[in-house]
């Protein structure tokens, strides 16, 4: 299988077969946690893994262990990108663009956390390269500790557990089988919906000041 959304190197069938279980812990700590890890492809590799413990292919431990392992790793990720805005961000806000870094990214995310506040540790779950720069910023604003972990254990388990098992289920399904290639790009898509829908509810809340 050839990734639909990036270079045969970040293919998630490809990484999972020659990394198994440890590679998909690693990738997720690294894409939630370390700058570097923005380009990798977070939702289509627990959707991936997800199928592929329905097939019993490459992957042969239990769903539960899998959802519990990832969950955790999302939860580190996070907890490692807080400790290093903590420590690093005012320098990071001043560092220079470079290939691997850009500060758009991270103004991107700075942005959405001032507009949703702590509620963005995990909303910021469901939305590439937001989710890899939004904990830096909470822990750069000094976003207190007792909340972050609070959302940061919602925000893991909800999208670790959820896009897996959502590819588990859909995985025994032969029309996903067969298509995977073009569904992968939706999960993408589908996984901004919880933005989507906040989105809206801002809109309400605002039309809705606006009337009184």
């Amino acid at each position: 299988m050839m990734s639909a959304l990036g270079p045969s190197l970040l293919d998630p069938e490809r990484l999972i077969s020659t990394f198994g279980l440890i590679g998909i812990l690693a990738l997720v700590f690294a894409e939630s946690g370390l700058l570097i890890g923005f380009f990798l492809p977070g939702d289509s590799l627990l959707f991936t893994a997800g199928l592929l413990v329905a097939g019993g292919t490459y992957l042969h431990q239990p769903l539960w262990l899998v959802c519990l392992l990832v969950a955790a790793a999302a939860i580190a990720g996070d907890q490692t990108g807080y400790l290093f805005g903590r420590r690093f961000g005012p320098t990071l806000f001043h560092r220079p663009d470079s290939r691997l870094f850009k500060q758009e990214n991270l103004a991107r995310a700075s942005a959405f956390f001032d507009r949703y506040g702590a509620r963005s540790i995990v909303l910021a779950r469901f939305v590439p390269i937001i989710r890899t720069f939004t904990p830096i910023v909470a822990g750069a604003g000094h976003m207190r500790y007792p909340a972050f972990v609070t959302y940061n254990a919602l925000g893991g388990t909800l999208w670790g557990c959820g896009v897996t098992i959502l590819g588990y289920f859909l995985g025994q399904i032969s029309f996903v089988k067969s298509n995977i290639e073009l569904l992968l790009p939706a999960i993408v898509l589908i996984s901004v919906v919880p933005i989507a829908i906040e989105l809206l509810r801002a809109r309400h809340t605002r039309r809705s000041d606006r009337s009184r």
